[in-house]
Parts: structure tokens; C-alpha cells; sequence
């Protein structure tokens, strides 16, 4: 982080798991105080961050929404995709940066962790050596999941593995045969697959689905009784840990 006199600084904001209650007390201070706040979103939808703070964003706030030029409309390793999303980053850094120049600070809102697989972060290393930039972390989805199924989630040496469900079906049952207790992010539309990886693995009977962890919608149930062949947003697979224990 860099102190830049007369400049405003960069907040990148963790909301936590998507109750406002589960937020730190930093950030609810820093987000009460917020003159500027930006959050990305799907072009016409509200954005999940922005719902998250509903009700909470001090008046005449000035709110700019950053909106992808495309999220699973194109397969996400097409030469194509990674030329848009690059240019949508660094089209939000030009917005970001101009704002700080006037001396503003902005506040960015991340759902999670600004540091875990979120899209703040590739405004971060764009921008860390050039703006005043602080992170205020925060509980993550998959704290809220393995919480919610009311397991905890590692014993003693158990080795936890994050997986992200875009990886491919083999690939995914070879790192769940290894480890103890699995997180698999990004569930999705790939929820058969990664199903179908944890069959291949003789995980399925031990693993749980866990949707919307914390809010209003939340929803846990033995990924074997569930018959969907996709699944929320706000989705997470776990596998809990059996590891050693007095």
C-alpha cells in the first residue's frame, strides 16, 4: 500500500458470505462512510455485492457499477474471453484511478474475500504500485458453508484442498482422492461434473451441497439426494475431514 498525498485511496471491501451481520466492523465503518462505492455486476442485474449492503450505504452516495462484457456466455479459456475481460479491467482501473485523482477515496465491494478468487484482485495487481490501495478481509463462503453444515470441517493433520468446479473431471478426481477435506468452489453449471468426479473418487456419499450459505435462501443438503443439474451462485461443495482427534 502507498500513501499518495492528495489522492484518494482504493478500498477493496470483503462483505463476508453474504449476511451484512457477518461483516467485520471495519468494514461496516468504512462502508457507512463511503462517499464513492463501486461493485461489479452483470449488465442489468443489481449485482450480488450491491444486494448484500441494501439498505446500509450512507445517503447521496454515488455508486458505480462496473459491469463484465460477458460472464458464461463464451467458454472462459477462449483467447476471445480473456481479451474482453482484459479490457473490462483495465477499463476499471481508468474509472478507479481517475476517481482517487481527485482526492476520493473509493470503496470497492467484494463478495468473500477481496483475496479469494474474486475479481478485485485483478484491479489490485494492476493497480497496487500506482494507487493507495487497502484490503480489509473477511469470512469467506466456504467458512459460512462448512458452518452451516454444523460438521466441523478438519480433525488434527487432515489436509484441506480448494477446488474450483471449472477444472477438468479428471483432474478433480485426482485431488479428491488425495485429500482429507475438500472445498470445491464454482459449482454452477458444473455441478454433473463435479458429481460425477466425486463418484469417480468414492467421495459422493460424504459430500454435501451448500447453497446461499448464511442468507435468507440457504439450503444444505447430501449432494447424493440432490437431483439438480445446476446449482445458485452462492454454491459450495464440501467434503469434511475424519482426521485424528483425542
Amino acid at each position: 500500500m502507498k500513501s499518495l498525498v492528495g489522492r484518494g485511496t482504493l478500498y477493496g471491501l470483503g462483505l463476508g458470505p453474504g449476511d451484512p451481520d457477518l461483516m467485520s466492523v471495519r468494514a461496516d465503518r468504512l462502508l457507512r462512510a463511503a462517499r464513492h462505492v463501486a461493485f461489479f455486476r452483470k449488465a442489468g442485474r443489481p449485482g450480488h455485492a450491491r444486494q448484500i449492503v441494501s439498505g446500509l450505504l450512507a445517503e447521496g452516495v454515488r455508486e458505480h457499477p462496473l459491469e463484465y462484457p460477458v460472464t458464461t456466455e463464451i467458454p472462459f479459456d477462449s483467447p476471445n474471453y480473456k481479451s474482453l475481460l482484459a479490457d473490462f479491467y483495465a477499463d476499471c482501473c481508468d474509472r478507479l484511478r481517475s476517481l482517487t485523482e481527485t482526492g476520493e477515496d473509493v470503496v470497492v465491494l467484494c463478495e468473500g474475500d477481496p483475496f479469494f478468487y474474486g475479481s478485485f484482485m485483478h484491479l489490485y495487481m494492476r493497480l497496487k504500485d500506482s494507487l493507495s490501495i487497502q484490503v480489509v478481509p473477511a469470512i469467506t463462503g466456504m467458512s459460512a458453508a462448512w458452518t452451516a453444515t454444523g460438521i466441523p470441517m478438519t480433525w488434527g493433520d487432515d489436509v484441506m484442498t480448494v477446488l474450483p468446479g471449472t477444472l477438468p473431471e479428471s483432474e478433480l478426481a485426482q485431488h479428491m482422492t488425495k485429500s482429507d477435506a475438500l472445498v470445491v468452489m464454482k459449482v454452477g453449471r458444473n455441478l454433473p461434473r463435479v458429481r460425477r468426479a466425486l463418484a469417480a473418487a468414492s467421495r459422493l456419499d460424504a459430500a454435501w451441497l451448500v447453497e446461499n450459505a448464511s442468507m435468507t435462501e440457504q439450503r444444505v443438503v447430501k449432494l447424493s439426494e440432490a437431483e439438480q443439474q445446476s446449482a445458485p451462485y452462492f454454491s459450495i461443495v464440501l467434503v469434511h475431514g475424519e482426521g485424528r482427534r483425542p
